[in-house]
C-alpha cells in the first residue's frame, strides 16, 4: 500500500513539475527564440499539457525505483535509530532544535535578498544543526551530570532530598540466576537500582528447563523459581526486557549490547563474559569476586582447626575445606585423613577462581569418635 501512494505521489509530482517546465518555457518565449514554435495561446496550452503528460510518464517509469530506494533508506535509518540509545536520541533532537534556533535568529539578521544569500542561510542552517546535534551526543554524560547535580541538589521544604538517586540498572545473566545467590545479595540491600531481565535470558532458561538432560533441567527451573522468588518476595524494582538485537546472535554480547544502551552494569559470575566486559568498557559485578572479596583474611603464620578428608594430587598432601568452599593443602597430611588436626598457615594463593591456602601439622587431635 506505501508503495503505491509513494508511486502516486512521484508520478503527480513529476506531472507538476512539467506543468512549471512548460509555463517557463513559454513565459519566457523560449520555443519562439530558437524558431522552434511561434508563440500562441493555443500551442502554449497545447505545449504545456505535452510538457505534463512527458513527466508524467517519466517519473511513472522511475517511480518504481525510486519507491524501492526510498524505502531501503527508512529501513536502514530505522535500524540505525533502534541501535541508537534513547538518551542519544533524544539529545541529538535536543541539539538539532538549538541549532534551528540559532540558525533562525542568524538569518534574521542576514537580508535574504538574492538566490546565493538563500543558498548561503540554508547552509549554515544545516552545518549548525548538525554540528549542535552531534555535540549533544558527544557530550551526554556531562549534560546528564548536569542534570543529576541539579536534581541532587534540589530540596523540599522540610530540607530533604526530593529525588533520591536509585542507582543504575542491573542486567541480570543466566549464570547468575541460576547461581541463586543473586536473591540473598538484593535481600541484603546491597543491590540497588533496577533488575533488568532481558527476554533473550528467559528464553534462554525456559530452554534449559526444557532440556532432556535431568542435570539441565533441574538448573533451569532453579533459575526460574529464583526470578520468582525476587519478583514476588523482595521490594527491588525488576523489569523484563522486551526486545533484542537481531544482528547480534550470541546471547552474551546482545547482554554487553544491552547495558551499553541503558547505561547500566551486567551482574555475572562467568568468568569469560567478564574479561570480554572489560575489553569492551562494560562495567560488570562479579558476584564470584564478591564472595572472595568478603571472605575471612588468613594470614601466613595463623594457626587453625581443620579436618582433613581426602588426600591430594601431591605426595603425602592432605585436603581439607574452611565453611566457605576454601580449600587447604596440608603438607604430610594424608597419613591423617579423618582426623582433626591444627595447622599452621604457610602461604595464601588468590586466583580469579577462589582462593587456597597451604599449611602444615601443627598438633594433632584424634577425632571424638575415639579414633
Amino acid at each position: 500500500m506505501i508503495k503505491k501512494i509513494l508511486r502516486v505521489l512521484i508520478t503527480l509530482g513529476g506531472g507538476s513539475l512539467g506543468y512549471i517546465v512548460g509555463k517557463l518555457v513559454i513565459d519566457y518565449n523560449l520555443l519562439s527564440k530558437i524558431g522552434i514554435m511561434s508563440t500562441s495561446s493555443v500551442k502554449g496550452i497545447l505545449f504545456i499539457i505535452f510538457c505534463i503528460l512527458l513527466f508524467l510518464l517519466f517519473f511513472y517509469f522511475i517511480s518504481a525505483y525510486v519507491t524501492k530506494l526510498i524505502i531501503k533508506t527508512i529501513d536502514c535509518v530505522e535500524k540505525r535509530l533502534q541501535k541508537l540509545p534513547t538518551a542519544d536520541m533524544l539529545l541529538g533532537l535536543a541539539g538539532a532544535v538549538l541549532g534551528l534556533i540559532v540558525a533562525s535568529l542568524l538569518a534574521n539578521l542576514v537580508k535574504a535578498n538574492s538566490a546565493i544569500s538563500t543558498i548561503i542561510v540554508f547552509i549554515v542552517t544545516v552545518i549548525l544543526v548538525v554540528v549542535c546535534a552531534d555535540m549533544a551526543i558527544r557530550k551526554k554524560e556531562d549534560i546528564l551530570n548536569l542534570f543529576s547535580n541539579m536534581k541532587k541538589g534540589s530540596t523540599s521544604k522540610d530540607g530533604k532530598l526530593k529525588n533520591i538517586p536509585k542507582g543504575t540498572a542491573k542486567v541480570l545473566d543466566t549464570s547468575v540466576i541460576i547461581d541463586g545467590r543473586i536473591f540473598d545479595l538484593c535481600q541484603t540491600g546491597f543491590i540497588e537500582g533496577t533488575l533488568v531481565i532481558p527476554n533473550f535470558v528467559l528464553d534462554e532458561l525456559r530452554h534449559i528447563a526444557d532440556s532432556g538432560d535431568g542435570l539441565k533441567r533441574n538448573r533451569g527451573r532453579r533459575g526460574l523459581d529464583i526470578l520468582n522468588k525476587i519478583q514476588k518476595e523482595l521490594s527491588i524494582k525488576v523489569e523484563i526486557w522486551e526486545g533484542d538485537f537481531p544482528e547480534i546472535a550470541e546471547v552474551d554480547s546482545k547482554l554487553l549490547k544491552l547495558s551499553q544502551v541503558l547505561n547500566g552494569k551486567v551482574i555475572t559470575n562467568d568468568y569469560n563474559l567478564n574479561k570480554v566486559a572489560e575489553v569492551q568498557g562494560v562495567p560488570v559485578l562479579n558476584i564470584n569476586e564478591l564472595a572472595n572479596a568478603i571472605k575471612p583474611v588468613v594470614l601466613p603464620g595463623e594457626d587453625m582447626k581443620i579436618q582433613i578428608v581426602k588426600d591430594g594430587k601431591e605426595s603425602g598432601q592432605g585436603l581439607a575445606y574452611l565453611d566457605d568452599g576454601t580449600m587447604i593443602v596440608v603438607e604430610d597430611g594424608r597419613n591423617h585423613i579423618g582426623d582433626i588436626v591444627i595447622v599452621t598457615v604457610t602461604s595464601v594463593l588468590q586466583t580469579a577462581a577462589g582462593r587456597m591456602i597451604f599449611a602444615r601439622i601443627r598438633e594433632e587431635v584424634k577425632m571424638l569418635n575415639g579414633k
